[in-house]
């Protein structure tokens, strides 16, 4: 079991939470991890960078000179990429770089990326996150009392969409916000740090248990 500290925004402990290390598989899966992390970078390229072959260039198909008795090296026509305004050799054309995973692994994945958080001591619950109106100095003078400011990228995990919160949230520098139904093992991996709020953690639990029955 892991014993994990529940603060409330002035960074005091007010509670905690008992975790069984069975709701988030029980050990981390690194091969799994790893194939996710393959699949979430790969599908945020976009692909779209061509460049023209030979074929594509407009100029003549004839060749510039006969093949002996020049005294020159032999060429072709003047859309080879030997020459200036030539096509390129090895052309690039638009691709699809996007990878799949099933949806079990994709969640079996998750779970591993939460648990390598609760086994390296990098997440942090606080019993709530919600603002009357967008500001952004709360927000980081929560972040502040809950010492993550300085301690890297930090991954936020809410139970829904908050407009206040977000609006909060978004000039913060190496900080992301995401509901809980979201996360994935790319960008929890992707921050050094996790924030969850307390309803967040507890619905994520509940979800591992209602899906396994």
């Amino acid at each position: 079991m892991i014993d994990l500290t529940v603060y409330n925004r002035d960074g005091k402990e007010i509670d905690s939470l008992k975790v069984d290390e069975l709701a988030f598989g029980g050990s981390v899966r690194y091969p799994l991890l790893k194939q996710a992390i393959v699949m979430y970078h790969a599908n945020k390229r976009v692909g779209t960078a061509t460049t023209k072959s030979r074929g594509m260039v407009v100029g003549s198909t004839r060749k510039l000179f006969r093949q002996k008795g020049t005294g020159n090296a032999r060429v072709g026509n003047s859309r080879t990429g030997k020459r200036v305004g030539g096509g390129v050799t090895f052309a690039k054309v638009v691709r699809d770089f996007s990878k799949r995973m099933p949806k079990k692994q994709r969640k079996l994945a998750r779970d591993s990326a939460v648990l390598a958080k609760l086994l390296s001591n990098n997440i942090v619950v606080v019993d709530e996150l919600s603002f009357e109106k967008p500001r952004t100095r709360d927000f980081v003078s929560v972040l502040s009392n809950l010492k993550i400011l300085n301690k890297g990228s930090c991954l936020v995990a809410i139970s829904s969409i908050d407009a206040n919160l977000y609006k909060s949230a978004r000039n913060v520098s190496r900080v992301a916000l995401m509901p809980v139904a979201d996360l994935n093992a790319g960008d929890i991996c992707n921050h050094s740090k996790m924030l969850f709020t307390k309803e967040a953690f507890l619905s994520l639990l509940n979800k591992d248990e209602r899906s396994e029955n």
